[in-house]
């Protein structure tokens, strides 16, 4: 670096050659050695090694039978909600309607539920789908009068008629944070399920999903 003074002392010009700061330094992706990440994996891999190693990337993320099960979910809903407030308490009762459908090939559900809270109209988006490797069935819910991402995973069973989602939950109203939550889904036929959630323990809502 070479730095400059002019006649009247009052201006430095610093001089830095371009390319010096990022001097032996590898490009992005890179290792030292110059190899990507994936060139680094396959390092050393035989021809049947790597084409083994690329079988099981396509199968972690081919749908499977679990992705199937799913498809019970799919189509447009009338709904009837039941929430309770407190725990034996009456439930206040609402309609709602909800359309799920597959996106991105398979890969995952996405439902869009339109109904009310506390006398407010309100939607709210569920992204649902089976990992492959965890084994285990995740869901996401966002809605427009929220700001927190509910997230769940679980298991299934009786043939993935029944699936078991928990997670944790903020109660604004209360102030409490990472309260236990659970949400099941329950195949009822072909043209009906229900939807239960469990808030500490307490049941909190239900949801009966009746096709349109």
């Amino acid at each position: 670096m070479k730095q400059t003074t002019d006649n009247d002392g009052d201006t430095a010009v610093l001089d830095r050659p371009e390319g010096k700061a990022n001097a032996g330094k590898p490009a992005a992706g890179k290792s030292a050695s110059g190899k990507s990440a994936a060139g680094i994996a396959d390092a050393g891999k035989t021809d049947a090694e790597k084409k083994e190693m690329q079988k099981k990337m396509e199968a972690a993320g081919t749908p499977g039978p679990a992705h199937k099960a799913l498809t019970a979910f799919v189509g447009d809903w009338k709904a009837e909600v039941k929430a309770w407030c407190e725990p034996g308490g009456a439930p206040n009762v609402s309609q709602g309607t909800a359309k799920t459908a597959w996106i991105l090939n398979g890969h995952f559900l996405q439902a869009e539920f339109h109904g009310e809270m506390m006398g407010k109209a309100f939607t709210g988006q569920t992204l649902m789908g089976y990992d492959n490797i965890k084994q285990t069935f995740n869901s996401v819910w966002v809605s427009d009068i929220q700001t927190a991402m509910m997230t769940s995973e679980g298991k299934g069973e009786k043939g993935n008629k029944i699936i078991t989602l928990e997670g944790k939950s903020n109660c604004p109203a209360t102030g409490r944070r990472d309260m236990p939550m659970k949400t099941v889904y329950r195949v009822v036929s072909p043209d009906s399920y229900v939807f239960e959630m469990f808030n500490d323990g307490a049941k909190s809502m239900e949801i009966t999903y009746t096709r349109k």
